[in-house]
């Protein structure tokens, strides 16, 4: 159970709380799936108080509409309590993924622009919702809520911290606060 520097450690979900008596954990995933969170071998665990400790991942699988982890040691629901509300962390570095996924680290703070050069703002935040993330993108006091679907998000360039959206008809105007 080592401690590791939190710039290099990324969230990934939360604890939601102990399920069963075995230890294991009902998780809340910001991952897409369980595949791309296996391979990383070891989380860490960030208690509300700030310590943050490594566990090795012995399993994870989808129930219901969340995930179940084993963690090596953690062998009891006393045990698995402890960790209730616990954000679940990896190593960046430990993480991979396909040309068209991003990491919401990756997307927050992009400058959102449509295809006709007008600039929309940037992104505040990410909204998990059951299909498709949303994101909301902020300029001043105007916001606007942008599904993250091909149709909508047609390139995002990393490289130069920005997003270009086509506009549906309608997108702007309904979404606008």
């Amino acid at each position: 159970m080592n401690q590791d520097s939190p710039g290099r450690l990324l969230v990934v979900g939360k604890v939601i709380r102990p399920h069963g008596t075995s230890g294991l954990l009902r998780i809340w995933l910001y991952a897409g799936s369980e595949t791309s969170f296996l391979g990383v071998g070891a989380v860490f665990l960030r208690s509300i108080s700030g310590e943050t400790l490594e566990y090795r991942v012995t399993s994870v699988k989808p129930h219901k509409n969340i995930f179940l982890m084993q963690l090596e040691g953690v062998n009891s629901r006393e045990e698995g309590e402890k960790y209730k509300g616990n954000e679940i962390l990896v190593r960046k570095e430990s993480l991979s993924r396909k040309d068209d996924e991003y990491f919401w680290y990756e997307l927050l703070g992009l400058k959102v622009y449509l295809g006709s050069g007008e600039y929309l703002g940037s992104v505040s935040q990410i909204i998990p919702s059951g299909g498709n993330d949303i994101y909301v993108v902020k300029k001043g006091e105007s916001e606007f809520y942008i599904p993250a679907i091909h149709e909508v998000v047609k390139e995002i360039d990393l490289e130069n911290g920005k997003m270009i959206v086509s506009a549906m008809e309608g997108l702007l105007d309904l979404n606008e606060i």
